[in-house]
């Protein structure tokens, strides 16, 4: 999984501002030589392409201007961009993240303000990490990737139970399923999917505390970690941890094929907590369990907590944003591109669940409409969709984040040790 940085800062002056020549966009300030003209798009490497591509052909047939995309390798993607971004010869607009992975080039003015008008196009809670300071930096061009529980059908029917709507619920299925031999979340916890684990710190925060408590800490309040609600969210790690709710042997399991995709298919494990690609990993390794037995529910309440259940968590989406060397009536024509019902269908047909406003309309026609409409209503309904926190708070800060959750998980810090490092990783 990619992982980024973020800090919500902007000066005045850090980005300017795209013309309303062109619906879509804000007042004037690019500083390309002229509003129409060549823009170079930069994007990552992956089967939504061709539909990126048709887009450009579409738009370039238009007369508003001409775009060039060019696809680079994930592997690197991040360095040549932050290479480009530091020269004369930076892309006019680029692919991304959102959030941190935006930070540098906000601050050195090197981006463009969206006009706020296009948040209309897009559902509102995976427009968050698109913005800096509240201003809006990159529109959504991929598809959302929440994380929820997915559980095996056929395991849960076998037991005689439910999947969990509140988290007494959840410590309940431990029991169930260990008094069976089954491991009740599959978790990996190898050196490198520390992100996994991740996953269950984030959502016992966001429903003991609510989303305002990473908020703050993502603004630059480090000293919120003190907070009662972290060292709970510990304790209960440790507490899941100790009643075997993610096995044994959890710290040399990996994610995916082989690793907990496997346990969960073969009815080793009852449940995972992960991003909404185990589906298509279900789908390439083990299609008719994909088919007949992967169920999926959103991650419960917490009862006592704060919190909305309806919150998410995970990577609202991709974006794509502007700098101020492209021409800026051209950038902002294009941009319409990325709403259109053409492009949208595209990503859909795709397997991809935009996040448009216009998407639902045509998710009967997803690979599979009631998973695509799930994911939709999801993340429609959500009142915040917290961006995973160490692409929030960047390498510099969300790598030893993620060890000291590692070392939460394996024992190797009490909940008080962890908050305690945690607290000590920003002087």
């Amino acid at each position: 999984m990619n992982r980024v940085s973020r800090r919500w800062f902007l000066t005045a002056t850090a980005a300017t501002t795209l013309s309303v020549t062109v619906a879509g966009c804000g007042s004037s300030g690019s500083s390309a030589s002229s509003p129409t003209g060549k823009a170079d798009f930069w994007t990552l490497q992956d089967p939504t392409n061709s539909v990126q591509q048709s887009a450009v052909d579409t738009f370039n047939s238009t007369g508003k201007g001409k775009v060039s995309m060019t696809v680079i390798a994930t592997d690197g993607y991040k360095d040549k961009l932050r290479t480009a971004m530091g020269s004369s010869k930076m892309p006019g607009l680029f692919f991304n993240w959102g959030g941190g992975s935006l930070d540098d080039y906000v601050k050195a003015g090197k981006l463009v303000t969206l006009d706020s008008a296009l948040e209309s196009h897009f559902l509102p809670s995976a427009l968050a990490a698109g913005k800096n300071g509240g201003k809006l930096v990159g529109i959504p061009c991929r598809g959302t990737q929440p994380v929820f529980l997915f559980y095996n059908k056929k395991v849960f029917a076998d037991a005689g139970v439910e999947p969990p709507k509140t988290y007494s619920d959840l410590t309940d299925l431990v029991k169930t399923f260990k008094g069976k031999g089954i491991t009740p979340f599959a978790l990996a916890g190898n050196a490198s999917s520390s992100w996994t684990e991740l996953m269950w710190v984030e959502y016992l925060v966001d429903r003991l505390a609510g989303p305002e408590l990473f908020q703050k800490i993502e603004g630059g309040e480090w000293t919120q970690w003190k907070d009662p609600a972290v060292l709970r969210t510990a304790q209960m790690i440790k507490e899941l941890v100790d009643s075997g709710a993610f096995g044994k042997n959890f710290g040399s399991v990996n994610y995916g094929s082989g690793g907990t995709s496997t346990l969960l298919a073969k009815g080793k494990a009852a449940m995972v907590l992960m991003g909404s690609w185990e589906y298509a990993t279900q789908q390439a390794d083990a299609p008719d369990f994909a088919k007949n037995d992967l169920g999926y529910v959103p991650f419960p309440s917490v009862e006592g907590g704060k919190g909305d259940a309806a919150n998410v968590v995970g990577n609202p989406t991709n974006y794509i944003s502007v700098t101020t060397s492209a021409p800026k009536d051209t950038a902002a024509a294009f941009l319409q591109t990325a709403y259109s019902d053409s492009y949208v269908q595209g990503l859909v047909g795709k397997g991809e669940v935009p996040v448009t406003s216009n998407a639902a309309k045509f998710l009967e026609k997803a690979p599979d409409p009631a998973y695509a409409k799930f994911q939709y209503e999801l993340v429609q309904k959500a009142p915040t969709f917290t961006q995973s926190w160490d692409q929030a708070l960047g390498l510099t800060l969300g790598t030893p984040l993620l060890t000291e959750i590692q070392k939460l998980f394996n024992g190797q810090s009490s909940p008080e040790q962890f908050v305690s490092a945690v607290l000590a990783l920003k002087k």
